[in-house]
Formats: structure tokens, sequence, C-alpha cells
């Protein structure tokens, strides 16, 4: 698979989505192309469609499926419905979504996503925009501990903001070591023995500068429209907030009748707009988990689409 991205719940996910080899595709994340490689291999006159944010993704996606059916296109996920519109195409197979940061964006320094290496305080997965720095360094304390707490669910939240504030007066904060240390220093010494106290504080900045949540749900909406009848959906997620999103759209598609259970007989009309393809969310293997420690938190959740959801 190479060295750039190594793909979680590789076998499963492919199983999910039940690859016909004439059907057209959409990986979202195409990440090094690992998951993309897979599903175009398995096609023959069909055609995989694979996009990314980030312009490194890209590069190696393409040399990854040079010579496949397959088309790679700089684009975020929630764009997937304008990516497809100006190649033609008007309904997909399958679809598939692997959110969170990839292996490259942790273990490449210059990005800025990791506590342990030092690097400029980056963590853009498009590179462009404002930098995590800009976030640290003009966002209020409040909203700094808001953030800490919703996306990371780091519960020394407010005295981590405190900390960045106060330090920030001095000089700006620029590097991930500078802010690993504010955070350590925020915190109880038996926090910092139960696990690296930055861990959840630089996942929670990472979703906020990326805006990962909301491209999260909106992509979901666009691609459940993009789906013909019968196409698949399958999502994995790293964390529980990116997970509750999932599970709770997934949810809402399923519901059938909302008559209230005193009626004898349903007169809303309402099936389901889906049907799981996998009955419970599949996890890593133990060998996965040795060979890729970062697979120990996946979970792949798929469905299959039966009609357009009910306006509410």
């Amino acid at each position: 698979m190479g060295t750039y991205h190594l793909p979680v719940l590789l076998q499963p996910t492919i199983e999910a989505l039940d690859i016909r080899p004439d059907g057209i595709y959409v990986d979202g994340t195409a990440g090094g192309g690992g998951h993309s490689f897979e599903i175009a291999s398995r096609l023959t006159t069909g055609h995989l469609y694979s996009l990314d944010r980030d312009p490194d993704a890209i590069a190696e996606a393409g040399k990854r499926l040079a010579g496949l059916p397959a088309t790679v296109v700089h684009s975020n996920f929630t764009e997937m419905d304008k990516v497809l519109a100006e190649y033609g195409v008007e309904g997909v197979d399958g679809i598939l979504l692997d959110i969170g940061v990839s292996s490259h964006q942790l273990d490449t320094a210059d990005r800025g996503f990791s506590f342990h290496m030092d690097a400029p305080l980056d963590m853009r997965m498009s590179q462009s925009g404002p930098t995590a720095a800009d976030l640290i360094n003009t966002a209020d304390e409040r909203e700094i501990a808001r953030i800490l707490w919703e996306y990371g669910e780091e519960k020394f939240s407010r005295q981590i903001a405190r900390r960045i504030v106060a330090a920030r007066k001095d000089k700006p904060i620029q590097t991930t070591f500078e802010l690993s240390d504010l955070i350590c220093d925020s915190v109880p010494a038996a926090y910092r023995r139960a696990g690296h106290p930055a861990r959840k504080s630089f996942q929670a900045i990472r979703i906020a500068v990326n805006g990962e949540l909301d491209c999260l749900s909106e992509a979901l909406d666009t691609a459940f429209s993009c789906l013909k009848e019968g196409g698949r959906l399958a999502i994995i997620t790293f964390h529980s907030l990116e997970d509750r999103i999932v599970k709770q759209r997934f949810a809402g598609w399923r519901q059938g009748c909302t008559c209230p259970p005193e009626f004898p007989v349903c007169v809303c009309g309402r099936t389901p707009a889906a049907e799981p393809a996998i009955r419970k969310p599949i996890t890593a293997t133990p060998e996965e988990e040795a060979e890729n420690p970062r697979s120990r938190s996946a979970k792949l959740r798929c469905i299959i689409k039966r009609h357009e959801p009910y306006n509410e």
C-alpha cells in the first residue's frame, strides 16, 4: 500500500460497498489512494471519482491510480455533487468517506498536526486559509475553551484557554511544541501521567481549523443525494463526535412510520429512506490494530439508499 497512508478497515469497506464492475463510485477522501485503488481495481466499464482537499493527497492518489478507470479531483467532499455534475454524472452506486486526519498529515512535521514533532502550528488539510496559529492567537479565551471542550472533550479546557491567552500577550504562539508545552503546564501532574495531555486539545483545534464536523454533516446529505436507489454510503470515523453525527443521520434515514403508537394503522405513509448494509459498526481486528495502531478507534458504518429522504 505504500507508506503515504495506510488505509484502515480496507477489506470490510470494499465488502460493504459491494463493488460492481460497471458501477460509478466516489471516494470523497482519497488520502494516499489506498481505498481508491481497491475500488478502481475492481471496475471494468465503471468509473471512480476520487476527491481530496489536500494537494499532497491529490498528487499521491494521481500516481497510485494511474492507468485505472479513475478521475482524481482536488475538491472538498462537500462539493461532490458539483464535481459529479461537471462530469455529467447523475447518480452513483457507492460513496466512501474516510473521515479525519491521514497518516501522511500526522507524520509530515511541517504540516503542524502532531504534538510529537516541532513545527509551525498549521493543521490545515487544504493547505489554505487560516492556520491553527491564527486561531490560537486571535480567538478570545471563551471561544478557545469552547473549542477544546466541544471538539476535544477536554475537561481542563478553561485552564488551558486561560494559559494560552496569558502566554500570547508576551509573544504569539507559533509552533506545535510551544502550544504543547502550554497545555502540559496547564493541567495537573496526574493528568500528564495518564497520556499526552495535548492529544485532545490538538484534535479539537484541528477540527475547528478545518471545520470538520460541519463539513461532515453537509457531506452526508450531499452524498446521500448523489446516490442512486440501491447505492451504498460507507463512512469510516475515528472519534465519538464524528461517529455520533453519522449514527444519528443514518438513524434518521432508516426511520419509517412516525404515526403515534396508539394509531391502529399507519396513516403517514412514511417508509425508510435507507436500510443498513451492515447491522453493527465494524471495527479493526487485533491483527490490524497491531499493524496500524491508528485503526484502533476506527468504525465503519454503511447504509443502502432506498429513496430520497422525506422533507421534515
